[in-house]
């Protein structure tokens, strides 16, 4: 059986709100969140460059973008920004956002599925 891009994307989502990752800094954030993948089992391409602009943090099987982000340190109008970049590449089949960051966000973009994991959720 074949699972859709989104429901990996939901179980993505699940597994990172369910981790207590180290908020310090971005590039701590993304080595936990590359040893939660790993250690999940999960297929990923760290830093897979779209373009010469567009490179998310980790590049899921499947085409499945997720891209850490700590509160402070990006604005939200950027990010949604990048997040409309990477959609605009037709190997993305789905977006996922890791953050701390408060925002609020539309279920898709271009058509394809964007979701928010919380990472304030694994401390709860």
């Amino acid at each position: 059986m074949t699972v859709a891009p989104s429901g990996n994307a939901e179980l993505i989502v699940r597994l990172l709100q369910e981790c207590r990752f180290d908020l310090s800094t971005e590039k701590r954030l993304q080595a936990d969140v590359e040893t939660a993948l790993t250690d999940s089992g999960i297929a990923f391409e760290r830093e897979k460059h779209l373009s010469a602009r567009d490179i998310p943090d980790f590049f899921v099987e499947g085409g499945i973008v997720v891209e850490c982000k700590m509160r402070n340190k990006s604005k939200k109008t950027a990010i949604f920004d990048q997040l409309c970049r990477y959609a605009e590449h037709p190997e993305v089949s789905a977006l996922i956002l890791a953050s701390n960051v408060s925002m609020g966000l539309p279920s898709e973009i271009d058509g394809k599925p964007l979701y928010a994991a919380s990472l304030s959720r694994g401390w709860l």
